[in-house]
């Protein structure tokens, strides 16, 4: 089968051709319909997980997933061929990824059904960037009233924040250039401010905030400067693995996608609903699945999905 893959760290993603991965226990194999680029798959082709993580080369990559079920493994249990699954693949060494024709991935974790009305390329780059903006507003208990920061809400994880904390009532600021970004951000839900980043930000963001923003979502962008403009007990949730003293007198809370089956449905069931809009930018066959990736590393707006069939 087809495969996005590296033979060693750093390098360029290339599509090599693999054997078909077999189901192991607890695990069944998915025609993988459609996936989609992460900053996780980024980093990893960039060399900056090697010494955080086991490699097993060739190291295929890919997290997001959404598929038909085309074998079960031994010990599966409520799963059947035909079934038509996405989640979010977790494992505790590099190796089989999900930017390939088939995927073998386990039921006990990080798996969901796809409900009616949620097509494969939206679930297929739902899973990763949606826990992880979830989890953030969780963490850090964004409510109806708080004012939020979204520094990076042109990227997937930032792109579903703006539309969920938006869902709870909070005020959203979000960071993005004027233009296309600005446009894009500003259409995924009512009454979202913009304010340019590459410009005085502080000014923009006192403008809009007076007196500071309750929250601040860390998900670009140094967090030092992002500090000076919370509020009296603010919060910030960092999805960029920083230490929890990062900032002195702030409280801090770094965050990792939990993609449990609560969390997956949950999301899906948004979706299917139209209360939540899947924010892909770009589709790419899984041929052209390097161009993919120098478009994600160059600041693609929204989520890149790969078609895998």
């Amino acid at each position: 089968m087809r495969a996005v893959a590296l033979t060693t760290v750093p390098a360029t993603p290339s599509v090599i051709e693999i054997d078909v991965p077999r189901p192991a226990v607890g695990e069944v194999l998915v025609e993988v319909a459609s996936a989609s680029v992460n900053g996780f798959d980024a980093a990893v082709a960039a060399g900056k997980l090697r010494d955080l993580m086991e490699h097993r080369f060739p190291l295929v990559l890919g997290k997001d997933y959404a598929g038909t079920v085309v074998e079960v493994g031994e010990g599966v249990e409520g799963l059947a061929a035909g079934d038509r699954v996405f989640g979010v693949l977790m494992a505790p060494f590099l190796q089989a990824g999900t930017l390939a024709r088939y995927a073998a991935v386990p039921t006990s974790y990080g798996l969901a059904r796809i409900p009616e009305g949620l097509s494969f390329r939206d679930a297929g780059a739902l899973g990763l960037a949606g826990t992880a903006a979830l989890n953030s507003l969780d963490t850090v208990e964004v409510g109806e009233g708080d004012t939020v920061l979204i520094s990076g809400a042109t990227g997937g994880v930032g792109a579903f924040a703006v539309q969920l904390a938006a869902a709870r009532g909070a005020r959203v600021i979000a960071t993005a250039r004027p233009g296309a970004e600005e446009e894009f951000v500003t259409g995924l839900a009512e009454a979202v401010q913009v304010v340019d980043h590459t410009d005085d930000l502080e000014s923009a963001v006192r403008k809009i905030a007076p007196d500071g923003v309750d929250v601040i979502l860390h998900l670009a962008g140094d967090v030092t400067r992002l500090a000076s403009l919370l509020a009296k007990d603010g919060r910030i949730a960092s999805t960029l693995g920083l230490p929890a003293d990062a900032v002195d007198g702030v409280t801090l809370r770094s965050v990792m996608a939990d993609p449990t089956d609560t969390t997956l449905t949950t999301l899906a069931e948004l979706v299917a609903a139209g209360k939540l809009r899947v924010p892909i930018g770009a589709v790419y066959p899984l041929e052209r699945a390097p161009e993919a990736f120098a478009a994600f590393t160059r600041g693609a707006i929204g989520k890149i999905a790969i078609a895998c069939s």
